[in-house]
């Protein structure tokens, strides 16, 4: 009998588990009376901008600031459920003369992390431990961490191709699968009935086009059209895709219609529920392709989803990528995010290593059985 290995979890506080960036909005709201209202989308990326935004930085040295942050809603929640999952470690960024408040808020908001279990300092890249959750991209990246993850903010977007999520439900749906990775008795997990059937991959990996074949060979899938901010004018058009707005997918996100949301490249892409539901009302199984963490998002709302990774070599996807029909800009975001995304095929259930896009569709109709 094998011991179950218990993974270990380094959690960020400012705007991870203690509201930070909204919190100091709200109170140069306050002080400065902005009109309109300064906001938290104003912050696109992390640092000063040489604009009204940058008020909310005199509060960064502030310990009173420290010492009334309020704790997000479900934080406390979400670390008892996870300090059950992992070993639980706090790694903050803090000035020195903040350090003692910091370190009394966290015993007593959250009083299952030990206090030896508390490290203050910058230099997040020398905590050893499999997860980080954090919501800076530079300590993302430094990470020597196996599974750095990012938490979602308005600063953050246009991180792509890494491990992102939305919320605590996401993130603790992700520990769940990178856990059973790590489980020398895992075994595939898909089923004969699966409802729904993701395919996973870079960009450039070919997913719409095995999917659009593998759809052509049964009756028994239908496709999940997904919603995307992407430019249909800028780019090649994809049949399976939506093409919004950015106010309007913001508004589709802040509504609940979504029920799984990333950002990809500097755009938004999402699926609706209502949508999965009417496909499977109808008694089919729906077919669609994801990134990982839409993936993430998709299985806290339903059971029986058989994850299946597209695997390309680098050199292949280096050329799909170079030949789309889009900006310069959007074909570097997608090279960067190669390296990152091969990581994830150990998350998904079945890896398809394919010479044709016809032997790719053979390979998942024998693992679904379709």
């Amino acid at each position: 009998m094998h011991k179950k290995y218990k993974l270990s979890t380094a959690l960020d506080i400012d705007d991870l588990l203690l509201e930070c960036t909204s919190y100091a909005v709200k109170l140069a709201n306050e002080k400065y009376k902005f009109d309109p209202p300064l906001s938290i989308y104003e912050m696109e990326h992390w640092g000063k901008h040489n604009a009204r935004i940058d008020v909310i930085f005199e509060y960064f040295n502030d310990p009173e600031f420290y010492r009334t942050q309020p704790v997000y809603a479900g934080a406390k929640e979400f670390v008892r459920k996870l300090s059950q999952m992992t070993e639980v470690f706090i790694s903050t960024a803090i000035p020195p003369e903040c350090m003692g408040i910091r370190a009394q808020r966290i015993l007593e908001e959250f009083p299952e992390i030990p206090a030896d279990h508390i490290y203050m300092g910058s230099r997040k890249d020398k905590i050893q431990v499999d997860i980080l959750f954090d919501d800076a991209m530079h300590n993302i990246l430094a990470s020597s961490a196996k599974y750095p993850i990012l938490m979602r903010r308005p600063w953050n977007q246009e991180a792509t191709g890494m491990l992102a999520v939305n919320n605590y439900e996401e993130f603790l749906k992700l520990v769940e699968v990178i856990a059973e990775s790590y489980s020398v008795t895992a075994q595939n997990t898909a089923e004969d009935d699966a409802n729904i059937v993701v395919l996973v991959g870079p960009s450039g990996s070919g997913k719409s086009k095995i999917a659009s074949r593998l759809l052509s060979r049964t009756d028994k899938l239908e496709k999940l059209v997904s919603y995307t901010t992407n430019d249909p004018t800028a780019i090649e058009r994809n049949e399976w895709y939506n093409y919004v707005s950015l106010e309007t997918f913001r508004q589709m996100c802040d509504s609940g219609e979504l029920l799984q949301s990333t950002m990809y490249a500097g755009h938004g892409y999402g699926s609706r529920k209502a949508d999965v539901e009417k496909i499977l009302s109808e008694g089919k199984r729906v077919l669609t392709t994801m990134d990982i963490c839409g993936v993430m998002s998709l299985k806290t709302y339903f059971k029986n989803v058989t994850t299946i990774y597209i695997k390309r070599d680098k050199k292949a996807l280096m050329a799909s990528i170079l030949r789309k029909n889009s900006s310069i800009e959007d074909k570097v975001n997608r090279l960067m995010a190669i390296e990152y995304e091969q990581q994830n095929a150990e998350l998904c259930d079945y890896v398809v290593d394919f010479d044709t896009y016809d032997d790719a569709v053979e390979q998942i109709r024998d693992i679904i059985h379709v």
